[in-house]
């Protein structure tokens, strides 16, 4: 189900102008504090009536100015996942679950309770309260509630950010989850590019309200313009082949093999993989007598400046339309030192990596 988001608001010091169409999955509004993702959320929700614009999730409109068109928030059908699970104190798990099925409209499909406590993991936590769960379970039961609420269309507003980094650890995992299980589009607020990174099908980066950049998040956090070389991010797709008895794991990359310590996914599974530009070494011939197991072989794409003394080197792995771009941040005196240019082929050696099922 497609996610239109057709959006101009007038406010003093921002203009917020937002015209995309995102494809089914999770769409992740990307940007720093300040760019306009909350208030396009509000937008969505019906808490702000912009001035012109069309949102709809596949053929449920929500508003169009054209036609005057505008369904109150309580009709909009749409399941909101705050900072704080945001539960009832006095009611048990189960209970602050079931309360989500009274917003369901009575001809909606009915989700079961059943698969969403399998899908969430939180069998055990039925007969408690609130007060007695960790963040990162109470998070896991907001998902759940908004889920039996039979929403068209999901809201997180950055749903990860009064957590700790182990609570985040822990719930990542049920949102992707909630990414491949559920048919519902999803609209995700986040300044995180390892969320982005390991949860987003689309990203829409804002800046000063302006769509900054959209697409998956390979482009987008592999855009200098958009992330600046600091932030700047390579997504790889990466498939599990094999678990070995030394503690590492093999995953096949274009361009070689990289050796994470032991996952727990199953052989054949796909998984993204995300290098900071910053710790990618570059060499033109094969490195030898080094510690570093991460070596892929590339044909240097493009050098960019960058902010001094560094530049940006893209690096495709593999081939064709199957070749994938690593970003590489080096000085312009390694550079230099390299004799690099466009068209050679290089090695690319990962410092470190970050592993997204």
């Amino acid at each position: 189900m497609r996610l239109a988001l057709q959006v101009r608001h007038r406010f003093a010091g921002l203009e917020l102008d937002v015209d995309v169409l995102a494809p089914p999955g999770v769409t992740v509004l990307f940007g720093p504090s300040g760019s306009g993702k909350t208030t396009l959320v509000n937008a969505v929700a019906g808490l702000l009536r912009p001035d012109q614009g069309r949102i709809a999730a596949g053929d449920w409109v929500l508003m169009d100015s054209a036609t005057r068109h505008w369904l109150p928030p309580s009709k909009r059908r749409l399941g909101y996942i705050f900072q704080e699970g945001r539960l009832f104190p006095h009611l048990t798990v189960r209970q602050n679950l079931l309360y989500g099925r009274w917003f369901a409209p009575r001809d909606a499909p009915a989700e079961s309770l059943e698969r969403v406590v399998d899908l969430l993991g939180i069998d055990r936590l039925l007969s408690r309260r609130p007060g007695a769960l960790s963040g990162g379970e109470k998070q896991r039961v907001a998902i759940g509630r908004a889920l039996l609420a039979a929403p068209r269309l999901i809201l997180a507003d950055e749903p990860l950010a009064a957590l700790d980094e182990a609570r985040k650890a822990e719930i990542l995992p049920y949102f992707e989850r909630l990414r491949d299980a559920v048919s519902v589009p999803i609209l995700y607020v986040s300044h995180s590019s390892a969320e982005v990174a390991r949860l987003a099908t689309t990203v829409i980066a804002l800046r000063e309200g302006k769509v900054a950049a959209f697409g998956p998040p390979a482009q987008v956090l592999g855009d200098p313009a958009t992330m600046g070389a600091r932030g700047l991010v390579s997504v790889l797709s990466a498939q599990v082949v094999a678990h070995h008895g030394d503690g590492l794991s093999e995953l096949q990359v274009a361009g070689g093999t990289i050796w994470p310590p032991r996952l727990p996914e199953e052989a054949g599974r796909d998984l993204r993989i995300r290098v900071a530009a910053k710790d990618v070494i570059l060499s033109r011939v094969a490195p030898q007598g080094l510690s570093a197991l991460n070596i892929l072989r590339g044909t240097i794409r493009e050098i960019r400046a960058a902010e001094a003394p560094n530049v940006l080197v893209t690096v495709a792995l593999g081939d064709g339309a199957e070749a994938q771009m690593l970003m590489a941040q080096i000085t312009r005196r390694s550079l230099d030192a390299l004799a690099l240019e466009p068209g050679q082929s290089c090695y690319a050696i990962l410092k470190s990596i970050a592993v997204s099922p």
